[in-house]
């Protein structure tokens, strides 16, 4: 097997579609910081570098990228064996191993970021320039030892990161959002806008998917909050899942589309694929940014307008922000019961306010009050998130949109979170209380056979 993909090898060689090795940018593969070989300094960090140029200068780059890991580790191995014992560097068996493991993540995947990429238990991992970078873990940020070598070394992760899902950035378009391969969600800055260097943020998803038990594992829930959530999709009730940032809002999504039965169409709408539904039956669009001459953009609304053609029994938008906001509502008011999206507002009566805007920029000519009449007619459930001072995320309030009194959307809350103190560390110390409101679909999901229990509205019962 050794000699496939080395250079000038008997085998049928595939010409490189990189750039001659020449203008390979001299790599780095950074250990993550629990590495054994971090002490080692400047001078392992340069002998990685040699490496790396060695390897560039031997390997057949074209047929290199057809390979799984398992593979370049069996041909670098022996490879990094005798250059590291010509270089007379001492290594014992576990860092030799460990040398060979960070190259091969190196030549195949994201590099130095390639360790937290494979943490489960890290959330977010933002890459300040090439020569900072933080996680968040159990919602603390926290500085790593990791780096790039150089602007030219983030640049090239960068880029292998946009070219897979076919998007490019650069000074005429310093900005782009895309996604890992596992659905992980990216936001990338380069110069001119970002006035230091490359700015990456990546928010990670769960290999497993979240599920509302688990969240309820977590503190972030309780089981009667579960039940009426589960009841009300099952119920084909519209659900918007408010929140501000990174407060769980999709996590959420994704565990209440669980409960969707799996004989219905499922139609997806984001401006990043990052959701993930369960269910068989589901269709995923995601929108287009313009090309180089400004042409090719597909919005969000034009891809609502799309769904409504492809026979969804739901549609699910990723996150509403503009003026897809009128034809969602129009979709959930004719026939699409039971679709659910998320928006970013710190209370249920600002998710009602940032709505009725978003409405307004469709350029449509109605009055506030019908414009409030279709969000109270469309939404029947508003679950608020929050990010708590001290990282935790809770869904901080479940209502109900009864209709309209006058010319005001009427709200009433079943379920909250009550703040009570905090310790000296500062992590909140709280309760889920019922506010003693019986939501008023409850009748109508008992014709369905959906019952609720006994004291689960009761505010004297502690969740």
């Amino acid at each position: 097997m050794l000699g496939r993909f080395i250079k000038g090898s008997s085998e049928p060689r595939v010409e490189p579609t990189l750039q001659p090795t020449a203008a390979v940018s001299p790599v780095v593969p950074t250990l993550s910081p629990a590495s054994d070989l971090a002490p080692h300094g400047d001078d392992f960090l340069t002998l990685k570098v040699d490496l790396h140029r060695h390897l560039i200068d031997r390997f057949n780059l074209a047929v290199l990228e057809t390979a799984s890991k398992g593979e370049i580790l069996n041909e670098i191995r022996p490879i990094v064996r005798e250059f590291v014992r010509g270089r007379n560097v001492p290594l014992n068996a576990r860092e030799l191993d460990q040398l060979t493991s960070d190259t091969a993540d190196e030549m195949l995947g994201l590099g130095p970021i390639e360790p937290l990429l494979k943490d489960d238990s890290i959330a977010d991992i933002l890459i300040n320039t090439h020569n900072r970078v933080f996680i968040e873990r159990r919602g603390v940020l926290e500085e790593t030892s990791i780096r790039f070598r150089d602007e030219a070394h983030l640049l090239r992760v960068i880029n292998k990161i946009v070219s897979a899902i076919g998007r490019r950035v650069d000074e005429s378009a310093p900005m782009v959002d895309a996604r890992l391969e596992d659905g992980s969600r990216v936001n990338i800055a380069v110069r001119p806008i970002s006035v230091d260097g490359p700015l990456v943020s990546i928010r990670k998803f769960s290999k497993n998917p979240y599920s509302l038990e688990r969240l309820m594992a977590f503190n972030s829930i309780r089981q009667p909050m579960i039940d009426l959530m589960r009841i009300a999709v099952q119920a084909r009730k519209s659900i918007l899942v408010s929140g501000g940032t990174g407060s769980g809002k999709t996590t959420l999504l994704n565990a209440l589309s669980s409960y969707i039965p799996a004989k219905e169409r499922l139609i997806t709408i984001e401006d990043a694929a990052e959701l993930q539904l369960q269910q068989p039956h589901v269709g995923r669009l995601e929108t287009r940014p313009p090309n180089v001459e400004g042409k090719g953009e597909v919005r969000q609304r034009e891809l609502l307008k799309n769904a409504l053609r492809m026979r969804p029994d739901r549609i699910i938008v990723g996150e509403v922000r503009g003026e897809e906001a009128f034809d969602m509502l129009q979709a959930m008011n004719t026939g699409h019961e039971g679709s659910m999206t998320t928006i970013h507002a710190n209370t249920p009566r600002d998710a009602i306010s940032r709505l009725e805007q978003m409405v307004g920029m469709a350029g449509m000519p109605m009055t506030h009050e019908s414009i409030r009449a279709q969000i109270a007619s469309a939404i029947d459930i508003i679950v608020q998130t929050q990010r708590l001072s001290d990282g935790g995320r809770r869904v901080v309030s479940i209502s109900e949109l009864t209709g309209m009194e006058g010319n005001v959307v009427q709200l009433q809350e079943i379920y909250h979170f009550v703040r009570r103190d905090s310790t000296a560390e500062g992590k909140i110390i709280g309760e889920f209380r019922a506010t003693g409101v019986r939501p008023r679909f409850a009748q109508e999901a008992a014709t369905l056979g959906h019952h609720f229990a006994k004291d689960a509205f009761n505010p004297q019962v502690p969740l």
